[in-house]
């Protein structure tokens, strides 16, 4: 899955027919990251937009590093090394929300919203419902409805890409053991059923759409018992979309090859409008 066309260049008038390439990765810390190979994987992908999840850094500092993007946009959790999402772009937005402005949304900077020409971009990082699942309650009755508030919201204006680690394994395919994960965080049937609904609102998985029958397509994978070199992973990283924005995709990708992070990236391009 890890071959990919060559990508639209901002600078360059005479590729401006060439689709918008946005990836998204959770970096499970930004620093890391760094230190495995994250400045290889931007130049050698070359995404016009990149959204990272568990950037565990502050706003601030998080700007201080250097990236080759021009236009930086990030939300920091309250809580010191923990969470938080960024966008890089190399267009800039023509409006960027912080958070959800709703009481679900407790200061871990899980969303942030980009306005581009045409549609908006919905970085999220979902709360794990943890171990023991003390999170899903608040996970299923909080945060969930008001996620789906959140980008319903934005849909009445404009069409939804809404992309990042939305911690849930949907399907059983999308899972390398689901009869042994059945009441684990990620795969529990309430949390399924939450990301149905969201799908339901009218959002469109698109690399499940354009790939139905595709298995063995992970996303994270344990640090524990080898289990990346095995391919025991979970498919819980998305890009979704607004139904009329279908036309305008013209590929997706799992980038399972590349390290650095217990999260491979995931891509989609756009046609521009």
């Amino acid at each position: 899955m890890d071959s990919i066309d060559s990508g639209y260049h901002l600078n360059a008038p005479e590729n401006m027919n060439k689709p918008l390439r946005i990836i998204s990765w959770n970096v499970n810390g930004i620093r890391a990251c760094l230190k495995k190979g994250f400045e290889d994987f931007v130049r050698e992908y070359d995404p016009d937009i990149l959204c990272l999840q568990e950037i565990k850094a502050d706003a601030a500092e998080f700007a201080k590093l250097e990236f080759p993007f021009p236009y930086i946009y990030a939300n920091s959790a309250e809580k010191k090394g923990y969470s938080g999402t960024a966008v890089l772009s190399k267009i800039p937005a023509e409006e960027c929300v912080l958070g959800m402005q709703d009481p679900a949304d407790t200061g871990e900077g899980r969303v942030i919203s980009c306005k581009f020409p045409g549609f908006v971009l919905v970085n999220v990082y979902t709360p794990n419902s943890q171990d023991g699942l003390r999170r899903l309650s608040y996970r299923q009755q909080e945060w969930d409805p008001a996620f789906r508030r959140h980008l319903s919201a934005w849909d009445a204006k404009i069409p939804i890409v809404s992309c990042g680690d939305f911690n849930v394994a949907h399907q059983e395919i999308d899972i390398a053991r689901p009869d042994a994960n059945r009441r684990s965080a990620g795969f529990t049937d309430e949390e399924r059923e939450e990301f149905g609904k969201l799908l339901d609102t009218g959002f469109v998985d698109t690399f499940r759409h354009f790939n139905p029958d595709a298995r063995d397509q992970y996303t994270w994978w344990s640090y524990r018992a080898g289990a990346r070199q095995r391919n025991i992973g979970w498919r819980i990283d998305y890009f979704l979309a607004s139904q009329r924005l279908l036309p305008m995709i013209k590929q997706t990708a799992i980038f399972q090859s590349v390290e650095g992070s217990d999260h491979c990236p995931v891509m989609i391009e756009l046609a521009h409008q």
